[in-house]
Parts: C-alpha cells; sequence; structure tokens
C-alpha cells in the first residue's frame, strides 16, 4: 500500500473480495487463498469527568464498531487494564510468583488499600439501544450481544463506567515517585482485537498491549488548574484559556474545564495531567510539532535536561522518518509520566528526573523508535513482542549511533551480545513465546529487545544491507495502519532480495537452535568448515595466504536459492545436512576467519578462526 494521509486514509484501503467482506491490501500472512486482508474498525466517543481528589472518574462512552471481517460474531470483549491493579489480581499474583519479578512491581499490589487500588467498573451496556448481559472477569469483560454481529455491519455501544486510578504501580496511575499526578495509559473501557486469528482477550498479567485501528473523540472534565497532554489533537484551546502550541494560560473563571481531544486513525488513547506542567513546542521541519510537557518542580538542572533533549528529539524524527517511513501525523509529545518509559498514540510517557544522557539515549531513542515498530506498524505486543521491541532496539541504536557521532562499526555489538549470552545461559525460550509464558522476565527482555534486534541485524547480513534497508522501508509502505504478523515481515524480506529467507524466521524465531561454524581443518590450500549448531547460515569467510594476501569468500547457503550481494569470491552452495564444507584456493593458505565482521549470532567466536 502506498502511503496515503490519515484523512483519507480510512476512506481508500477497503475494497471487496465479495459483497459481504470489507477488506484492505492483501497480507502475505494469510494462506487462504480464498481470503483477503481485513482489520475491523472502531469509532470513540468518551465524556470523562475526573475528579482529582479521589482520583476516580466517571465516563460515558459511545463505541461504533465495524466488522470488516467475512465472520459472525456473537460475543465482544473489552479490555479493563485498571483492575490489574488490585490484590489477589493475575499481574500480582503473578509478580508474586515469579523467580525474577519487575523491581516497580514485586509485592506491591498486594499491599494496595481499596482506596490506592485501580478499578474500572461498567455499570450499563447497550448494543444498538437494547441493554446486553456482561460479566467482569479479572481484566477482560465478556459479553454476550443481543444480536449477533454480522459481516460488514455496524453496530454502536453505549456504556456507563466507573473507574478509580490506581497508585502508580507500573505505567499508569496516580502521584508516582516524581510526583505527576496522573498518567493515564489504558485507562478506559477498550474493546478487544479480533482478526483472522481469532479474538486476542488476553488478560493483563505484566505484558503488553493490542487493539483496534480507529478514531477517537475524547472529552475530559478536570479541575481547571491542571494541564493535559498526550494523544490527539486539541480541539478547544480558546475554551479552556490555554495556548496549546504557546504554552500561555488563560484560564477561564470556573473550577472545571473540558478539554477535547480529536485522534485520528490510532489503536489506543492515552493522556497525562498536572498542575504543573511546563509546555515547550518544537517543530520538525517538513514533520509535526513535537510537544514537551514536563514539571516545573524539578531542579533547574533536570530542567535543563528537558530544553537540551528537545533539538535531539527533533533529530531522532527526521532519522526514523527517513529510516522507515514518514511520520504521518501533525503532532507528537514527550510527556513526564514518571515511570519507566512507555510508547503510546502520538506520545510517549516516561522519567523525567534522569540525566541528559540516559534520557535522549536510554529512553527517548527506543520510545520514538516505537512510534513506528508497534504504533504505525501494530504487532500483537503480547504475542510478538519482539517484533516491536526488538525492531524498535534495532533501529534506536542505529540511530544513536549516527546522531551521537559514536562510529561504531556495528552499532549492534552490544544487542548481539546480549542474545548469545541468553542462548548460552539454559534459559531461552523460542521468540513464539508469548510475552507472559517466560519463566523469567530477563529471558523475556533478553529476547524480545535483544534477540528481536539481532533478527533485523543478522537478515542484513544474509540479503545485504542494501536489501535491509529497502525491506524496511517497504514493510512501512505496506503495513502501516495494519497488524503485522512475522511473516509479513520475512515475505518482505524475500520479495525485495529474491531470496527463500522461510528458514531463517524458522530457525531463529520459532526454535532456540543455535549457530555455530567453525574452522575444522587447514592444509596447504584445503580448507575444511563444519557445522556444530542446528541453525543454518551462509557463511563469509577472509582467507590470509601465506604471502600475506587476504581474499574473501562468500558460501550460499543452499536452501536460500540465491545469493546476497556482494564482492567476495562466490563458491560452491553449502547445504544444511551436511555438517562439514571443503574448499580449495588458488594459493597456501596462512589463516581463516569465518565472518570476519561479527554479523552473525555464532554462539562460539572462538573456533571461528584458526
Amino acid at each position: 500500500m502506498k502511503k496515503l494521509t490519515i484523512s483519507i486514509l480510512s476512506v481508500l484501503v477497503f475494497w471487496s473480495c465479495n459483497s459481504a467482506q470489507p477488506v484492505t491490501t492483501p497480507s502475505p500472512s494469510q494462506n487462504n487463498t480464498n481470503s483477503c486482508y481485513w482489520q475491523q474498525h472502531v469509532d470513540y466517543k468518551m465524556d470523562i469527568d475526573m475528579d482529582v481528589n479521589t482520583y476516580q472518574y466517571k465516563g460515558k462512552q459511545t463505541l461504533v464498531y465495524t466488522n470488516n471481517s467475512p465472520d459472525i460474531l456473537n460475543r465482544v470483549y473489552y479490555h479493563l487494564y485498571f483492575n490489574a491493579f488490585q490484590p489477589g489480581s493475575e499481574m500480582d499474583v503473578r509478580s508474586r510468583t515469579i523467580a525474577d519479578p519487575d523491581r516497580r512491581v514485586k509485592d506491591r499490589i498486594s499491599k494496595l488499600q481499596p482506596n490506592e487500588i485501580g478499578y474500572i467498573k461498567v455499570n450499563s451496556l447497550k448494543q444498538n439501544g437494547k441493554t446486553i448481559k456482561h460479566e467482569t472477569v479479572g481484566t477482560v469483560l465478556e459479553v454476550d450481544l443481543a444480536k449477533p454481529i454480522q459481516p460488514g455491519e455496524s453496530v454502536t455501544f453505549e456504556m456507563d463506567f466507573d473507574a478509580q486510578v490506581p497508585v502508580q504501580i507500573r505505567r499508569s496511575g496516580r502521584n508516582n515517585k516524581e510526583g505527576v499526578a496522573l498518567s493515564m495509559a489504558q485507562w478506559y473501557p477498550k474493546i478487544a482485537e479480533y482478526d483472522f486469528e481469532g479474538w486476542h482477550a488476553h488478560p493483563y498479567i505484566g505484558r503488553e498491549f493490542h487493539g483496534v485501528w480507529g478514531n477517537f473523540d475524547v472529552k475530559i472534565n478536570i479541575d481547571k488548574n491542571y494541564i493535559i497532554g498526550g494523544t490527539g489533537y486539541l480541539q478547544n484551546p480558546n475554551e479552556i484559556g490555554y495556548g496549546y502550541e504557546t504554552g500561555t494560560v488563560t484560564r477561564p473563571n470556573t473550577d472545571k474545564l473540558t478539554w477535547h481531544f480529536v485522534a485520528p486513525n490510532v489503536h489506543d488513547f492515552t493522556w497525562a495531567a498536572d498542575p504543573n506542567y511546563i509546555h515547550d513546542t518544537m517543530q520538525v521541519p517538513n514533520g509535526p510539532m513535537l510537544h514537551f510537557l514536563y514539571k516545573n518542580t524539578m531542579s533547574d538542572e533536570q530542567k535543563d535536561n528537558w530544553k537540551r533533549i528537545q533539538p535531539k528529539a527533533v533529530e531522532f524524527m527526521q532519522y526514523f522518518s527517513d529510516l522507515v517511513g514518514k511520520y504521518p501525523y501533525k503532532q507528537y509529545s514527550i510527556i513526564q509520566g514518571g515511570d519507566g518509559g512507555m510508547e503510546y498514540g502520538m506520545c510517549t510517557l516516561l522519567l523525567g528526573e534522569g540525566t541528559y544522557e540516559g534520557m535522549i539515549k536510554g529512553t527517548i531513542s527506543h520510545e520514538m523508535a516505537h512510534t513506528w515498530f508497534q504504533f504505525l506498524l501494530a504487532s500483537n505486543e503480547s504475542k510478538h513482542p519482539w517484533m516491536d521491541e526488538g525492531f524498535s532496539t534495532y533501529i534506536e541504536y542505529n540511530a544513536v549511533n549516527s546522531l551521537f557521532n559514536e562510529g561504531k562499526e556495528n552499532p549492534l555489538e552490544e544487542a548481539y551480545e546480549a542474545y548469545i549470552s541468553l542462548a548460552k545461559s539454559g534459559r531461552e525460550q523460542p521468540l513464539t513465546t508469548q510475552g507472559d509464558r517466560y519463566v523469567y522476565n530477563r529471558a523475556y527482555s533478553l529476547a524480545s529487545y535483544y534477540k528481536g534486534a539481532v533478527f533485523l541485524a543478522q537478515l542484513g547480513y544474509i540479503m545485504g544491507e542494501e536489501n535491509l534497508t529497502k525491506t524496511i522501508k517497504k514493510y512501512f509502505d505496506d503495513f502501516a495502519f495494519k497488524h503485522p504478523k512475522p511473516l509479513d515481515i520475512i515475505r518482505t524480506a524475500e520479495k525485495v532480495s529474491g531470496l527463500e529467507l522461510d528458514w531463517y524466521l524458522t530457525d531463529f524465531a520459532q526454535t532456540t537452535n543455535t549457530i555455530d561454524y567453525g574452522v575444522k581443518t587447514i592444509e596447504s590450500n584445503t580448507i575444511s568448515l563444519e557445522r556444530i549448531g542446528l541453525m543454518p547460515m551462509p557463511i563469509d569467510v577472509t582467507v590470509t595466504y601465506t604471502d600475506g594476501k587476504t581474499e574473501d569468500f562468500y558460501i550460499p547457503l543452499q536452501m536460500m536459492r540465491g545469493e546476497k550481494p556482494t564482492k567476495a569470491t562466490l563458491i560452491k552452495d553449502w547445504a544444511w545436512a551436511y555438517p562439514t564444507y571443503t574448499f580449495e584456493t588458488k594459493k597456501a593458505v596462512k589463516s581463516v576467519v569465518i565472518d570476519p565482521k561479527n554479523l552473525m549470532a555464532d554462539i562460539n567466536k572462538e573456533n571461528n578462526r584458526k
């Protein structure tokens, strides 16, 4: 799909395979030749009344849900994420029973008092005006429909709900350690995703999110002293007396103000509010306006850090837009949320009191990268966390290396080392593992962030860096504003390179097979190599002759059915099932090195040279 502006995207992406099934561009991940790619659509309207003294709020939600699937839907599901922050919840129990709990969570949920917990209570729910049955089961609302939703049909759900903001434990909450009043992520009843794999109504245990693409129209009624930043465009700056582009404040004489935001074609809505926010802006040339919201109660040094990060954030926005695809919205916000860092629609919430380098290199670089990998390329963060965490880490490390002139030959060297340590630890699980099913939190992090990053970096080694660059751009062009699956990235790479690459996805993502090639023997001008690990790879070899000269060789992997572009001497294919490979040179050999640039994630480098 070619890049389209947001205003017309939702209109233009649909065409029909048949009259009952609105669809979008076909997806390689769907193997049924009789079906086409489709995705559901939502239009939210919400009116929220927030009490900043009790941290409770009342909500009215009108949701128009369009069933673009070929299936008849008899039920729907909503996520009620705030219910995780209650003693005895799955998040609480998992945190207290896993071997290495998240230090930010540990047993804190179990100690929350009734006025400190989080909850979302659905008081009423109607489908096209008719009251329908629903049951809250942990963090999921199970809904029995009054009437099945037919393919191509749109229905309207009307909901009244009450909620309470929890003491901040993880990502969302109130009055965190940095003093931010309200960090409102995953705060509303959010309808679950339904796709060709079925419903994704997973409980909120510890990992991340998945949502339906659509439009949001949100009004937040809150104490007049509070300033709000987050997803969407502010519609009524004059009514609230707030110059959102300039940060100027002239508040009306009233106790509460209603902030009205509209967000087109997003899959989530997040906001943060505090009475002490400073609000700065900086324009990205030929790009969005960047907004920065941070507390004026910080030290002068910390506030100066927030000034210093702004021009660098502009550079990151430009770098990522050039590498992946142009950022399509008119604004992006970087907001002090007071807990780690997490990506959301058109914004990120992050810690605000760190060092300059820690904030810009350690957090903002990564969270801004997520704008592309997960927010625009909306893979399922719970089911395929490596597709967003790993791919974001890949472009983040390259951006930091470039924008800070670090001069690293391999910017992903740290990621390679982290993955190899995991592979040798005995604790690795396949990348296909659902995010909550990892035995160890650390194994999840090393796999998702670092092995996921190596997946892309090593793909460049396999197919050539120029082909990888083209693949990333085509992946964005074809799958932005969609829900790509793992097969989509590898099929994109195959289309760009003309190579067969399914073996790479199979071995590196679906197993814990490792790469281990070694130099077995050198006899005059005859070189013998061996494959020790189970995972196949094409091989780069550098030979140094006894006369001091060197020659590069390239050994194609037979099952790739082709070769990457290279200036090395091309020799015969190596079929995977053969454990050894022998070739001859024209001169006597002094030494041999496999993978001299260390771009292959070989778990034993010691046997790579002789």
